[in-house]
């Protein structure tokens, strides 16, 4: 019953920061200064942005439930806490101010701390440390997209 709700306590959160996020980049993508950026050449379409984001936060939600339940440390909360400032807080930059070197200074740390989240934590949590590869990925490659939209533009 702890699970349940620590996973419904992290999936209120991050879907909190991804409707903050959202909400501070103003139409981002669907604007005239973003359409007319060089993207990269492996940019995927526009839903496959919303479905990637979905099954990320609903994987990283039963992974933290599950890190907090086994260990709620400090360094758990704040490096969660940074985690979740961080994702918002690119949409701001990048979207809505147009600052893609910051921006992609920004993504490099969030992509950072999924990495110390994946390593620190992954003999606490063993297989259930999976849940947590899709967002490392996902960072990946939003972090190559940003960078050649900061090379190429």
């Amino acid at each position: 019953m702890k699970l349940l709700k620590l996973s419904i306590l992290f999936l209120v959160l991050n879907f909190g920061a991804l409707a903050i996020g959202s909400w501070l980049m103003a139409s981002g993508p669907q604007t005239e200064w973003y359409a007319n950026l060089n993207k990269a050449p492996w940019t995927p379409p526009g839903w496959v942005f919303g479905a990637a984001w979905t099954t990320i936060m609903i994987c990283f939600s039963i992974y933290m439930a599950a890190l907090y339940s086994k260990r709620s440390t400090t360094k758990v909360v704040l490096l969660f806490t940074v985690q979740f400032v961080l994702n918002i807080i690119w949409n701001f930059i990048f979207f809505n101010q147009h600052l893609i070197g910051l921006g992609l200074f920004t993504i490099v740390l969030l992509t950072t701390i999924v990495l110390i989240f994946l390593v620190d934590y992954k003999e606490t949590l063993g297989l259930k440390s999976f849940l947590i590869l899709p967002y490392f990925v996902w960072l990946c490659i939003a972090t190559s997209l940003n960078m050649y939209i900061l090379i190429h533009n």
